[in-house]
């Protein structure tokens, strides 16, 4: 395509899902040549009337390359505001017969595919990259000789997703002195709230636990569960006091909690929040909400009204809640019944369907299995937060079932890692299950 800078410049040959995850997908490729195949346009327009996150994209990409459009020719090329070039491919059908007899049937993929290997023809060598975030077309596409990758902009690999916690080495006068003072002033590379293990550098059993304040530099004491438990839960592991610590703390508006199955991340967030709204009055309303994903095979449709269509996708918050209701205050009473906290306001349950448009001031509010959100999805929950809400994201980036995003690249893992060190913000992963000794087994073996 040209030579500018002494680099040459790339082509980028998108296709309709990356446009469909990330609609600014256009701009992330700095001052490169972006190309869409017209199929992909065709394909955008099929998802445009779709009222999930993905016809919102559809109609918002639609909207962006009309905004080309009326700047110039989209097959000669409109210029991006990051010095790229947008335009647009024809597809022909002798293109498609450059393409192995396997791959000649006139799908969408396959069109795709198929200006994708002309252009890779016609282009200067080394130029063209198909990006696709189709997994079995990335296959394909590298099968026949096409340089084929994933879209990147928002990987967060998994195994380097912070994790929110740290050890630290310290003489035993330096953690006798935490123990007394309830805080400790040290130097050292540390984040906002992260979650630290101070170990004796000379007996390794005596230890303590404190969470790192930035506003005052120091490592203070966790809050303390009281001997009662937070709604009957206590703490088993480590990892679960730096969470209660974080969902305890109404200084930090946003938390999140990674775990497998069991670790109780999401009991322990409910838990929190039955005490800040229903005991605490700290806020107005427990609000917990989780995306709609059927696991294996969709059910069709449900009878019923709204509250038994969903139900159950949110049986899994049911049983949490139900667990909680089950124990007893000092007194030997049992704690106020579900129906009860719904009535007088202090609960909602709630699909993140209706989340976008609202403004949610003075709540605690809980996402569930937040893992099957994009990052944009994420974002658009974070900017609903009102004055004085708390926002708790949970879930398991190993247990995905949105198609759309995979463990590196869905919203709660992007949030983590982009939004770690920030005074507002703080992360704890939960590593030990304590759901059942046979639950720990299959979420490590199986």
């Amino acid at each position: 395509m040209g030579i500018k800078d002494n680099t040459l410049i790339k082509n980028y040959i998108l296709d309709t899902n990356v446009l469909l995850h990330d609609p600014q997908a256009l701009f992330k490729f700095a001052e490169n040549t972006v190309i869409l195949p017209l199929t992909v346009i065709e394909e955008i327009d099929r998802f445009k009337k779709d009222q999930s996150e993905t016809g919102r994209n559809a109609r918002q990409i639609s909207r962006l390359i009309d905004g080309f459009r009326a700047k110039a020719k989209l097959v000669d090329g409109v210029p991006l505001e990051n010095g790229g070039l947008l335009k647009v491919a024809f597809y022909k059908q002798e293109f498609l017969h450059k393409l192995p007899p396997e791959l000649r049937s006139d799908s969408g993929d396959n069109r795709i595919l198929a200006v994708a290997w002309d252009l890779q023809e016609n282009l200067p060598e080394g130029t063209v990259f198909f990006v696709t975030k189709d997994i079995n077309l990335r296959i394909k596409a590298d099968t026949i000789g096409m340089h084929a990758v994933d879209y990147q902009s928002d990987k967060v690999p998994i195994e380097d997703l912070y994790t929110g916690t740290g050890e630290v080495l310290l003489s035993k006068d330096q953690i006798d002195q935490f123990y007394t003072q309830g805080s400790l002033s040290i130097e050292g590379d540390f984040f906002a709230n992260q979650g630290l293990t101070l170990v004796d550098e000379t007996n390794s059993s005596h230890t303590a636990l404190g969470r790192y304040d930035a506003r005052v530099k120091e490592i203070v004491g966790l809050i303390k569960v009281p001997k009662e438990g937070v709604w009957g839960i206590h703490p088993r592991n480590r990892e679960q006091q730096f969470a209660f610590d974080l969902l305890l703390n109404d200084d930090i508006p946003l938390v999140s909690l990674v775990g497998k199955a069991g670790t109780g991340k999401t009991l322990l967030a409910i838990a929190a929040g039955l005490v800040k709204t229903a005991d605490e009055s700290a806020y107005n309303r427990l609000l917990v909400s989780r995306p709609v994903y059927p696991m294996g095979r969709d059910l069709g449709f449900l009878p019923g009204d709204i509250e038994d269509k969903l139900a159950p996708w949110m049986q899994p918050i049911f049983d949490n809640v139900e667990l909680l209701l089950s124990s007893y205050d000092e007194g030997g009473n049992r704690k106020r019944g579900y129906r009860e906290l719904i009535d007088l306001g202090l609960m909602e349950i709630e699909p993140l369907t209706y989340i976008r448009g609202r403004s949610i001031p003075k709540q605690y509010m809980i996402v569930d299995e937040a893992q099957n959100l994009t990052p944009h999805e994420i974002k658009t929950i974070i900017t609903r937060a009102g004055e004085g809400t708390k926002i708790v994201l949970t879930g398991d980036p190993y247990q995905i079932d949105n198609p759309y995003v995979d463990s590196a690249s869905n919203g709660l893992s992007f949030s983590v890692e982009r939004l770690k060190g920030q005074e507002l913000t703080a992360h704890t992963t939960l590593t030990k299950g304590e759901r059942s000794e046979l639950a720990e087994l299959a979420a490590n073996l199986l």
